[in-house]
């Protein structure tokens, strides 16, 4: 036996020859093996494939140009010969509502997936890996003599079944139907083509994949789908369907099926598979991995599953190079690759997930309300992986003429239809952050919020100093509307002995004095958040012992909730609000608005988030009333709604009221975001101008999926869907997570908080950042924009 000495990170390790079976000759299983037979000849690898030589379905797989030039580091033989076959472009094409717009600079690859995995086959062949077709492996035991089995057997994998408990498999079936077809019309563009029936849209993704046919996959809900009763047509009557449906973009051209191991209709669902574990050692002593779709998938929106395929062989080869090619160090081999490849794969499933929802609900959501210039933004950015500075260098001509579009069609407060402005900026391009935003008499000059941040710093519910200078200091910073931390409508409904109040006239004084030096030093709005702590109050600051939400050791009050259900296990039990109760908070309410209009406070929010008594009212988890005030969602509502209707009628009528919500509580059993649409919808009708949406902090037991933008979501949803303005909050730091959220028409304002605690001035640094200049600055601050400005010029010119 031929053995040679290879160095490994911490030790070497004597080489020997491996067993190596990979069942499923898919992309994943074929690239493994012959990655690892050309760098070691002495293993002995097969590949057992249930279907026929040189025999394939389906029809073209897309790959990006950085998995290409992975590949051609890895096996240049390979790479080459797949170069020569495949089909590159870079275009990306919207065809919807009678109009084509493209953009440019999305490089991608096409090829037919036989052709792929012939030359993989081939390739494998050429190198001595040993390919058994017409072969069912059903189980990991019938290799008792194998050092390593690969389960690349596909998205059904039997062997990932086999041993479910280990490799706990999460598996999620989407709703949305799709067929995957081709077509021998020729495309140059990748191209989604959206078309309206009477029951509803669907959508065509189509790429050329070689030199003579197209991938074509039709895409459509699944209550559309059964309106055209396709759930009651074969192959034949499908195809007919969808070649009349989009015959425009077929131009004659058939649609054709390949799809012989399908019965019926041949339209599927799309499966998310994703596993806990990823390898195991069975019990001959053999060690068993899953790799490709058998452990993970990723939805042909941004056709990521053939790119993780290969890259899983990669990195599993890889981690064999850097650990030793002996049987002894198998397990360290899959454990280093589980690690590295569970965290890419990861990223590119949220990725892909964030794109397979968004064409689920194109349809309703997007279709019909926006313009084609605003959709296909929406469309490039689904996935959330490309965003708008992403684009400016893939396409800078295409972005900044978008941008022009925006600042003159920006949508108005309570329609999503775009409606140009004679007054728009002449700039050769406005960033969208930076357009005005005019809700009843009052404009923004652009789209930035100073989320309203706690700040425990009054004294007796007064406003001081401190306020002045915090809130000051951010109205200068650049945002257009800076909003003031909750603020109680009675002593009871503080968070906080240090909480402010606005209940007596010393209150409003202090508030005036600051709303006056905001009005008389900037150009910027100024705002109230209402709200009354409910089973959350009489706690202590964040930074005193015990911390955020700990009785106060002395002097509490009484705390009063929905229900008699405390926030924390084994906290204080809040007494159950009677509506004689409700009717006083009520009455505090309209009062300490009266109190804010006096102030000359432009703007009022109602706090109904966070598990505050508002919220609590709305939350199942913490309503388990039985009166007229519990129950049902509407009724869970109802004091809710009667707070918003009574300042609406109170808060002058030319002055924006806007209803902070949590529109997930990231609990099973509480406020969902379909729910949340309902309660937005609710406020709307109860005189709400805008919904804040944020979420969870109702229940310690929440369990909130974070990441950068993740509430964004539900502004998005209930801006479509409730049609009604929202302010999106959440992770947002930077300028290019404003733009994309106001570009994609997501929400109309975005609420940016501990950005703006580290600086006050942030919107004016993201302006220099991004080299907006327009943006004016305070007289006073002149030469730091300068010089900032030219600091990241600089810094851009050397990157």
């Amino acid at each position: 036996m031929h053995r040679r000495v290879l160095q490994a990170p911490d030790s070497k390790l004597l080489e020997r020859a491996l067993k190596i079976v990979c069942i499923g000759g898919g992309p994943a299983g074929l690239y493994f093996g012959l990655l690892m037979k050309s760098r070691h000849p002495q293993h002995e690898v097969t590949v057992i494939e249930r279907n026929r030589p040189y025999d394939t379905f389906g029809w073209g797989v897309v790959f990006s140009d950085a998995t290409m030039d992975n590949m051609c580091a890895w096996d240049a033989e390979t790479a080459a010969q797949i170069q020569q076959a495949f089909n590159h472009w870079n275009d990306i094409e919207l065809v919807f509502k009678g109009r084509r717009i493209r953009c440019k600079g999305h490089g991608f690859v096409g090829i037919g997936r036989k052709r792929l995995l012939n030359i993989l086959q081939l390739r494998c062949e050429a190198l001595g890996v040993q390919l058994v077709f017409d072969t069912e492996a059903l189980s990991d035991a019938d290799f008792p003599d194998a050092d390593l089995i690969v389960a690349s057997d596909g998205i059904h994998s039997t062997l990932r079944q086999r041993h479910a408990a280990h490799f706990r498999p999460d598996i999620v079936s989407r709703p949305n139907r799709y067929i995957w077809l081709g077509t021998p019309q020729l495309f140059d563009a990748f191209t989604f083509d959206f078309r309206k029936t009477a029951h509803g849209w669907f959508q065509a993704h189509i790429y050329r994949f070689d030199e003579k046919t197209s991938t074509f996959i039709v895409e459509c809900p699944e209550p559309v789908w059964l309106a055209h009763r396709l759930d009651q047509a074969d192959q034949e009557a499908s195809l007919a369907f969808c070649q009349s449906l989009f015959a425009e973009t077929l131009q004659g051209a058939p649609l054709l099926s390949n799809a012989r191991h399908s019965r019926g209709s041949a339209w599927l669902n799309f499966q998310r598979v994703s596993c806990a574990n990823w390898w195991l050692g069975n019990d001959h002593g053999a060690h068993l991995v899953l790799m490709g779709d058998a452990v993970h998938t990723a939805h042909f929106a941004i056709g990521s599953g053939t790119k993780l395929a290969l890259e899983d062989a990669i990195e599993l080869t890889r981690q064999f190079e850097r650990h030793g090619h002996h049987r002894e160090v198998i397990g360290q081999v899959l454990s280093a690759y589980q690690a590295l490849r569970q965290v890419e794969t990861q990223r590119i499933q949220n990725a892909a997930w964030n794109a397979m929802e968004w064409f689920e609900v194109c349809g309703h959501r997007y279709c019909d309300q926006l313009e084609p210039e605003q959709f296909m933004y929406s469309m490039l950015t689904r996935s959330q992986r490309i965003s708008h500075e992403n684009l400016r260098r893939r396409d800078r001509q295409w972005l900044e003429g978008y941008e022009r579009w925006f600042a003159r069609h920006a949508p108005q407060p309570g329609n999503n239809a775009p409606e140009a402005h004679p007054n728009a900026p002449e700039e050769p391009w406005v960033p969208p952050m930076f357009t005005p935003f005019r809700i009843r008499s009052i404009t923004l000059k652009n789209r930035v919020v100073v989320s309203p941040m706690a700040q425990y710093s009054a004294t007796d519910g007064v406003v001081g100093d401190f306020h002045r200078v915090h809130l000051g200091a951010r109205a200068l910073g650049g945002a257009a509307l800076v909003m003031l931390e909750m603020t109680a409508p009675s002593p009871e409904g503080r968070i906080t002995p240090h909480c402010p109040g606005l209940w007596n006239d010393a209150q409003q004084e202090a508030f005036a004095g600051i709303v006056d030096w905001v009005h008389a030093h900037s150009d910027a709005r100024i705002g109230l958040q209402l709200g009354h702590s409910g089973p959350k109050g009489s706690t202590r600051a964040p930074w005193e012992h015990g911390g955020a939400d700990q009785p106060l050791p002395s002097h509490n009050w009484t705390i009063r909730s929905a229900s008699a259900l405390p926030y924390l296990r084994g906290g204080r039990i809040p007494e159950v609000l009677t509506p004689e109760g409700m009717q006083a908070i009520s009455e505090s309410f309209v009062q300490a608005a009266q109190r804010a209009a006096l102030a000359g406070f432009d703007w009022l929010e109602l706090h109904c988030a966070h598990g505050y008594l508002l919220s609590a009212f709305i939350s199942p988890l913490t309503n388990r009333r039985n009166d007229d005030y519990g129950g049902t969602l509407m009724k869970r509502l109802r004091f809710p709604l009667e707070v918003c209707a009574a300042l609406r009628a109170t808060w002058p009528q030319h002055l924006p009221l806007s209803v902070r919500i949590s529109a997930h509580d990231w609990v099973e059993g509480g406020t969902t975001p379909d729910e949340a649409v309902e309660i937005a919808r609710a406020f709307r009708n109860a005189g709400a101008d805008m919904i804040d949406c944020s979420s969870g902090q109702v229940s310690v037991d929440q369990q909130p999926l974070y990441g950068r933008m993740y509430q964004t979501p539900f502004a998005d949803r209930i801006r479509q869907e409730a049609r009604v303005p929202t302010i999106a909050v959440g992770a947002i730091s930077e300028a290019d997570h404003v733009n994309s959220i106001i570009a994609s028409g997501r929400a109309d304002l975005c609420a940016v908080g501990r950005p703006h605690l580290a600086n006050p001035a942030w919107t004016l640094l993201e302006a220099a950042r991004i080299g907006y200049r327009p943006v004016q600055w305070p007289h006073q601050y002149l030469a730091a924009k300068r010089q900032l400005e030219a600091a990241f010029e600089r810094a851009g010119t050397s990157s």
